[in-house]
């Protein structure tokens, strides 16, 4: 048994022992300006961009068959445009083939062009209106 008690004894043979295991936990916060603005709160704010709506052009394209005066008509109907403006536009398609009856958000003006559209099919005129991105 001497024997024994020889080799558990402390420094011979066995093993040192094991330093003492802490919990962690939180730890203290320094003391004066060691450690400025602890416990802070920092707010941001993010700004949100609105991104704005792409624009399309809403065109009457020339032909042979539809008089001017419906042509004029429809543009004080569907554009709100005063006699002048749409003399002017009638004209513009009369002599380039093409004018721009105004520029509009998508919904807008694919509702136009198809009002459009369908009030030159009911009289039985050849008209054309289309839309493009500007």
């Amino acid at each position: 048994m001497a024997r024994l008690a020889r080799w558990l004894a402390p420094g011979f043979g066995a093993a040192p022992a094991p330093a003492p295991i802490r919990a962690a936990g939180p730890r203290e916060p320094k003391r004066g300006g060691e450690n400025p603005g602890a416990g802070a709160a920092v707010i941001t704010r993010t700004r949100t961009q609105t991104k704005r709506p792409n624009m399309y052009r809403v065109l009457l394209l020339n032909d042979d068959y539809t008089p001017m005066e419906f042509v004029i008509s429809i543009l004080q109907s569907f554009f709100n445009k005063d006699t002048q403006e749409a003399t002017q536009i009638m004209l513009q398609v009369h002599h380039n083939g093409v004018g721009e009856c105004g520029v509009y958000t998508y919904e807008v003006a694919e509702t136009k062009v198809s009002q459009v559209m369908d009030h030159a099919r009911k009289n039985q005129h050849p008209l054309q209106c289309i839309m493009e991105k500007k």
